[in-house]
This record gives C-alpha cells, structure tokens and sequence, in this order.
C-alpha cells in the first residue's frame, strides 16, 4: 500500500522520504507454529517480517509526509547505515577483515586488545563503520551475547585510539547491535556516553530507543526525556513533537502517536505534517469517526488539504469501495490547483484493489494514462500484485511484460508478487526461471521470494526442489542467518 509514497519525492524536490524497517528476529521463529508446520494464515503472518503485509501482500509501504529536505543533515550517516552499494577502499577493506580475524578469536587466553594493538592500524570513520556492520549482519538468537561482547570490546578500542572520534553513526551502529543482542543496559550506557559527549541526538537515535523498549511505559519515559532534550537535532522538522510523532508512525506506533498528542501536544501548536500523521494513524487504528471529525477540526484551524492528506483521503475511499466519493477528491484536488500524481492513483488502484473492485482498478489505470500521468514501478506493482490476488495471472504476467516495454523494471518487490503469483499456480518451473532472470538482471532476491519459493513447492511435495532452491541460495551466502526458519516450512496435508 502507497499512502505517502517514494515517487513523489522526485516531482517536489524540496520533500524528503524517511523510511525506516525495524526487524525483531523473534517474531519469524517457531511462535504460534505447532509442531513446526505452518498454515497458510500462519506463513502469510510470517512472511509480513520480510514485506509482505497483513494479506500476504508484498508491497513494501513507504512513507513521505512533506517533509522539507534539510542541507546536509547528519551528512555523514544518511543513506550509509546499512548501503549495500557503497564502494569500498581495498585498504580498509583488508583491515576490515584483519580486525574481524582478530574478534573471532575472542575468548579465555587470548588477549584480543593486545592483539587489536599490535595490527598497528590508522583506525578511522570506515573502518569503525565496517566492522561494526559486519557484527550487526552476523547477529543471529545463537551468537547475540558474543556479538554484543564483540562489539563491546572494538566500540571502546576504537575509541581510544589516537586521532579518532566516535561519529554519531558509530555510536548509533553500536546501540543497534546491542539493542539486537538485547543487552539494554549497554546499549542505555552508550546512548549516555554518547548525550554527555554533546553528540547530535538524532530521529535514528530515537528510532532504536524506542524499538528496543518492551514496555509502554519504558516507552513513554523516553519519548518525554526526548521531547525536553535540548540535544535532539530535529531537523528537517519544525520542533520535536512532528519528529517524535513522525518516526512513531515510520515504526507503526499508533498508540503511543495518539498518547503524545494528547499529553504533549502543549506549546505545540499542530501544522499540516502533525494533520496527516494523525490522519494516517486513526485510519491504521480504523478510527473513521475520529478521523473525520479530524479532518474538519484542520479545517477549523484554517489548514487546507495537501498533497499528502488528498493521498490518504483517496486510499480511504477507495478501500471503502466509493468511486464516486474518490472522483469528488480528485475534483477537489484539481479545483484546489492539486495535479494528482502516479502516487495518487497508485494509492486509488491499491484501495480498490483491497476493496477487490477489479473493474475500478483498470478504469483508474486507464484514466491516469489518459492524463498524461505514466505508471511507474510501484504503480504496475500493485496492479500485477491486484491481479494475482484476483486469480488472473495471465493479466499479471502481461502487464509484467508491458513494464519492459515501456521503461520500468521491474523491482524485488514486483518479481516477488509475480513469483508467488505462479507459485499459487503451481508454476514452479516458471517461478524458477523468474528467479533467475531477476538475477541475471541484477536484481537481487529478498527473503520472502526464497521463502515463497521454499514454501509453496514443499506444500506441494516437491521437496527436492525446495531443497535445491535453499542450496542454491547458501552457495551465494544470502539469508544463511535464517536458515532454520525453513525447518518450518512443511505443510500438513
């Protein structure tokens, strides 16, 4: 589903998309699984961990709410936490390696800070960054207890090595890790170090606090420290009330969204950001009396409608199955001097196609092409992933086609919805073959395409060739962390 989506990011340069997805391993483990088979209820809630939604949907939300682009903010860190692309130097990629070497060797008798001294090495941003993502990616329910020691041990080397200082990405890496290992109190003790060292406490700091608090009230406690703290650099947003409420929504905290409007909201004053964030969290909740009478309460605020707010107001519509009430909305956004957007019809196909109005689907389709608005990725996505979910795969794998010719590739969120596409079909020789173009097209895999992969072939007895879809993804040394996961992947008959 595309409530604030990437593309429109591209049209409004002035807009930035802050896009978070925090994983809890523990939700993909044998929890509510009997005897280790899954259901098909049981793998679709399952396979939600990896992208797929409640309804087995593979569609990755995105979320962009208005937010003006800051100028060089946290300049370092920014699309580096965890970039795959990022070309890396031979030689700290060597030293990388060497540390590693080292850290593994950890344990009684051998003196790993000695030895860590004796590389010699000119210790620096991209070093630190490296290692302490390797350990982050290694963490797994068997090793989190020497990762975090792991991790420990390098932070406070490193950080007393001479012409280096920790980065506030360092600092944040390490409270990931710990957080992961879920060793709180190392990770409460960096954090602190890292406020009485006047580093920029930042929404990603943030982010990791509050996804590693199990208890509301833990919660709370935090999001009013955060709230007081004159660290918090809150930029791109107005002050820290629309940053706080902002990264709840990124990490679906509605509860806690509603608990700090309504006790913090003093000194506050809510603007059209605070407006849509509220919008899209009472319609998560399903709240539609609250919000609507939201909707006149902006209005009596004198805050007109934005691009944002039209895009949830046609997704809720469309959902409810009301094509008259979103042609009214695309009324008013057009009388407004509001163009929809591919992000607006996106978000209308996607309503619909959940309401299952095949029929409103395809009109608005053709209805933004007529307009001049060309379908882009995410919009031939949904349509295709619309079209599985109806049963009709010769027009999914048609408009698959059409992408290719008119210029969009397709992505790992649009192979993955055709793959289960054809698994459901019981096309496996061909969902095969799908996986290997997407590769040879250099686009690789996720987890949920192994998974589906893995998951509808063993329901169907072909158990060989499930096992040669695993090998062949352990060869390439993808996902070998969540390898016992396919234990479960046996279907009762």
């Amino acid at each position: 589903m595309v409530l604030f989506g990437r593309r429109i990011s591209l049209r409004f340069s002035n807009y930035r998309c802050i896009s978070r997805f925090i994983c809890d391993d523990s939700s993909f483990r044998n929890n509510g699984c009997k005897s280790g088979v899954f259901s098909d209820e049981e793998f679709n809630k399952r396979s939600s961990v990896f992208g797929f939604d409640s309804d087995g949907n593979d569609i990755v939300e995105e979320i962009l709410i208005g937010v003006p682009s800051s100028s060089n903010e946290d300049e370092e860190t920014d699309g580096e936490y965890f970039s795959s692309k990022r070309r890396l130097l031979p030689d700290y990629v060597s030293d990388t390696d060497r540390v590693f070497k080292i850290l593994q060797q950890d344990g009684i008798g051998f003196n790993t800070i000695l030895e860590l001294n004796n590389l010699g090495l000119n210790v620096s941003n991209n070093l630190v960054r490296e290692v302490l993502l390797r350990i982050l990616k290694s963490v797994n329910h068997t090793n989190k207890l020497r990762c975090a020691r792991l991790a420990y041990k390098f932070f406070r080397w490193s950080g007393q090595q001479e012409n280096y200082r920790h980065t506030t990405n360092a600092y944040h890496l390490a409270m990931k890790i710990f957080a992961d290992c879920q060793v709180l109190n190392v990770m409460k003790k960096v954090y602190y170090e890292m406020t009485e060292n006047n580093y920029q406490i930042t929404a990603r700091t943030f982010n990791i606090l509050i996804s590693a608090c199990g208890e509301v009230c833990s919660a709370r406690s935090t999001i009013e420290s955060f709230i007081k703290s004159e660290n918090f650099h809150h930029r791109p947003f107005k002050h820290s009330f629309n940053a706080i409420l902002h990264s709840l929504l990124v990490m679906n905290q509605y509860q806690l969204i509603e608990w700090v409007y309504k006790e913090k909201r003093n000194g506050f004053p809510p603007d059209i950001l605070t407006y849509n964030i509220l919008l899209c969290t009472k319609y998560r909740l399903e709240n539609f009396d609250q919000f609507y009478a939201l909707l006149e309460e902006m209005g009596r605020n004198g805050f007109v409608p934005d691009l944002h707010t039209y895009n949830i107001l046609l997704h809720v519509c469309a959902k409810a199955n009301k094509p008259v009430s979103v042609l009214q909305q695309l009324n008013d956004m057009r009388n407004a001097g509001c163009d929809p957007s591919v992000l607006h019809f996106t978000s209308i196909i996607d309503g619909f196609g959940r309401a299952g109005n095949l029929f409103a689907c395809e009109h608005f389709f053709e209805e933004m092409v007529k307009t001049g608005c060309l379908p882009d990725v995410v919009c031939y996505t949904v349509l295709i992933r619309v079209y599985i979910e109806a049963g009709d795969l010769e027009k999914a794998q048609d408009k698959f086609d059409e992408m290719f010719v008119k210029g969009q590739l397709p992505n790992v969120f649009t192979y993955s919805t055709m793959i289960r596409g054809l698994c459901i079909a019981e096309k496996f020789d061909e969902a095969h073959t799908m996986l290997q173009e997407m590769e040879s097209r250099g686009c690789n895999p996720n987890f949920v395409v192994y998974s589906t992969l893995v998951y509808h072939m063993r329901k169907a007895g072909r158990s060989t060739e499930a096992d040669e879809i695993i090998r062949q993804m352990v060869e390439k040394g993808r996902y070998t962390h969540h390898l016992s996961e396919f234990k479960m992947y046996r279907y009762r008959h």
